[in-house]
């Protein structure tokens, strides 16, 4: 006999499942906003080289182009995750997440519902799973976007996007750099055709515009689900216990 207490673990254990195995769920094609399928904007920056503090170290910042981008969050990585090691150990305090954003091509022909994507300490990887042809258009529309900032408003929005949302973010391609306990310099990429070691854009943000959110069904089932799991373990507590003879 199924108790109400068993078929409320049961049910909240299924939509939490449900709901955890697709938190990354991208929107589909037809979802996509138009400023999305475009190519990110940049041309040479006339500001000069300025310092900022992050986490007690001083960076300096020499931007290198100004730079405005909109994509779809494939992938991401926050820089202050318990196993990011590179960062702690480079005082890198000022690189708060790397997003990898899908643009252009990729976005416009659909062809990222076909790809796996996925983030390393300092790195956007993706392979493609079949279906729709990828050429060097779609592979060339994919970037792994280093985001730099010392405020933590925009800190804490760029912590808050999820895979799914789709963004725009404007700021200077920049190289930035430390002399906190050791010479740090990291660079950025300023052309989006480059592969490998060095291809990443590194950004310094400015602003960043949350266009529209991902799929949020998958956070309403976890809801529900931990709800659910909540009411089946006190209807289970309150149970009277049956003994046997």
């Amino acid at each position: 006999m199924i108790t109400p207490a068993r078929a409320l673990l049961t049910v909240g254990l299924l939509l939490l499942a449900v709901g955890w195995f697709k938190r990354n769920l991208e929107p589909e094609p037809a979802q996509l906003l138009p400023v999305v399928n475009t190519e990110p904007g940049q041309h040479p920056s006339s500001m000069a080289p300025f310092s900022v503090r992050a986490g007690e170290v001083e960076y300096r910042i020499e931007p290198v182009a100004e730079y405005d981008i909109a994509g779809l969050i494939v992938s991401r990585h926050d820089s202050d995750t318990w196993w990011d090691k590179f960062h702690a150990r480079n005082n890198d305090h000022l690189n708060v997440a790397d997003l990898c954003l899908a643009w252009g091509a990729n976005t416009a022909d659909g062809v990222y519902r076909h790809m796996k994507f996925w983030n390393g300490q300092w790195t956007c990887n993706f392979q493609w799973g079949g279906g729709a042809p990828v050429g060097p258009q779609h592979t060339r529309a994919v970037s792994n976007n280093h985001l730099l900032t010392n405020d933590p408003l925009i800190a804490e929005r760029i912590r808050s996007l999820r895979v799914g949302d789709q963004v725009r973010l404007r700021g200077q391609l920049a190289v930035y750099r430390h002399n906190h306990g050791m010479n740090f310099v990291r660079g950025t990429s300023t052309n989006r055709d480059d592969g490998g070691n060095g291809a990443c854009e590194t950004l310094f943000v400015r602003q960043l515009d949350l266009l529209q959110a991902a799929p949020s069904w998958p956070r309403t089932l976890r809801w529900i689900g931990a709800v659910l799991l909540a009411l089946g373990l006190i209807a289970w507590y309150r149970a009277p216990f049956k003994g046997g003879h």
